[in-house]
């Protein structure tokens, strides 16, 4: 997901025409959260990604800069942001892929750059920050390499957390301690153990079932199972969701959720990325401070549940980083992972200002 251009302007060249543009077009454009039907869904999730800019003459495309009008730009938005955080302690929580790093067609190829993960690194020493993310937690720790940050892995249902900073979270009755070593001692939260053999299985049967379809990638994510679409002809995806739909027919505390170009087998059990938010705020003792401004920033369908957790609470909000016009619980937007690290950047530039003038 990329921009065909830099900078984003805060004005509009015609606002009358937008106005009416937002009226008579935008509804069709964007994409509902829920919708019905596997092949519909499937091309809902999996907008082809936009060029924003016009090339020639640099401005947006209009439809997309209307839309903007109801999430406008957490760059252009910064002063706001920051005003409303003044004072408060701010927890930033991040997705990984389409956010940190770029959608690339092999998912093993989503490498975070090392100017993004220097970015990341700097926001962690000055604000707790988790990455919470679909994938493996080990797999993302791989990608992202940095021992300062709590990570989410299975759509948060397996979180690891630095030892020594945050004991409340060895308070969970689902808590367990950790032997592992990554740089130094953590702690971990996992939900739905009892679902490991079932989501081996599952990943198994799954191999098997989809192997005859070209571009088809199975992918064990621990909690979760990930059938990635991305290299497959739109011809074939009503294919694999008839597999995919067929191997679980005879599991039915397994569901199915859609992702960008990606089927997501999950367990079914009341827990999500708004569930792991909320279950990391009360371990960094943040959950029922006035003084703390939740931040998540994601850009895909199942960050939507932790966008519309910060909302409902009406203690922070969500960022969603997309080129292309769609519905969303988030309050700003960001266009793609390149404007996500200029705003981490001014993030922490603004909190270190701010340490600086209350000394």
């Amino acid at each position: 997901m990329g921009s065909c251009g830099n900078g984003r302007s805060s004005e509009y060249d015609d606002p009358a025409s937008l106005e009416k543009m937002e009226e008579l077009v935008l509804p069709l454009k964007l994409m509902p959260l829920h919708t019905n039907g596997r092949l519909y869904d499937m091309r809902l999730s999996s907008p082809t990604a936009t060029c924003v800019i016009n090339s020639s003459s640099g401005s947006f495309d209009p439809i997309y800069r209307a839309w903007t009008k109801k999430y406008p730009s957490a760059l252009n938005a910064f002063d706001h942001i920051v005003a409303y955080g003044k004072g408060k302690k701010i927890a930033l929580f991040l997705d990984y892929d389409g956010t940190l790093s770029p959608i690339v067609d092999e998912p093993d190829n989503a490498i975070m750059s090392d100017q993004m993960r220097e970015v990341v690194r700097n926001a962690a020493l000055h604000l707790p920050t988790a990455i919470i993310s679909g994938r493996s937690r080990d797999k993302v720790f791989d990608f992202v390499k940095l021992t300062e940050l709590y990570y989410a892995g299975s759509h948060g249902m397996d979180i690891m957390g630095p030892v020594g900073e945050h004991d409340s979270v060895t308070d969970h009755r689902s808590s367990i301690n950790s032997n592992r070593k990554q740089g130094k001692g953590v702690k971990i939260f996992q939900a739905g153990t009892e679902f490991l053999p079932m989501i081996n299985e599952v990943f198994r049967l799954l191999i098997d079932k989809t192997k005859a379809i070209d571009g088809v990638k199975v992918e064990n994510n621990k909690f979760c199972v990930s059938v990635h679409y991305r290299n497959v002809e739109e011809k074939n995806w009503q294919l694999v969701s008839q597999c995919t739909n067929d191997v679980l027919k005879v599991y039915p505390r397994l569901r199915l959720t859609h992702g960008r170009k990606v089927l997501e087998v999950r367990p079914v059990i009341d827990w999500n990325k708004g569930k792991a938010v909320e279950f990391l705020l009360d371990s960094l003792d943040l959950a029922n401070c006035k003084n703390v401004l939740p931040i998540y920033i994601g850009d895909d369908r199942t960050d939507e549940d932790a966008f519309k957790v910060l909302r409902d609470d009406k203690r922070g909000f969500g960022i969603l980083v997309s080129s292309v016009p769609k519905d969303s619980h988030a309050l700003y937007s960001l266009i793609d992972p390149s404007e996500v690290m200029e705003f981490l950047k001014r993030l922490v530039m603004w909190k270190k200002e701010e340490a600086s003038h209350n000394k």
